[in-house]
């Protein structure tokens, strides 16, 4: 449904001349509640199942996981706390980052995804 044809129907729901004021608020409440349903199920809990999703894989990270940052830094975790995580990048080159830096979790050497 485009917004011009939305404000057509709403323009059309309109009061007329000595007409019954209860039928036209009704209208406008049902078009109201129509209107939120559409972003509700289009933004709103699109965005929530994304960030819960996001939550638990944060959560989920352990020591020895593979992890890509945010800036895209690859790196093995080999420690970690509420707030942040140590990174491995080289032999001698460990990095601490904000736990929320980590962007993904990417399967091991050797291992495939999705096992």
């Amino acid at each position: 449904m485009s917004i011009a044809h939305a404000a057509d129907l709403a323009y059309a729901a309109a009061l007329a001349p000595g007409g019954n004021a209860g039928s036209s608020v009704a209208v406008q409440i049902l078009f109201f509640a129509a209107l939120f349903a559409i972003f509700y199920f289009l933004l709103i809990r699109p965005q929530q199942k994304q960030r819960k999703e996001r939550e638990a894989m944060l959560a989920s990270v352990k020591r020895g996981d593979r992890v890509v940052t945010s800036s895209g830094l690859h790196g093995t975790v080999v420690g970690l706390n509420e707030h942040t995580v140590v990174l491995k990048v080289t032999d001698q080159v460990k990095l601490e980052f904000d736990r929320q830096a980590i962007g993904r979790i990417v399967a091991a050497q050797g291992e495939k995804e999705g096992a």
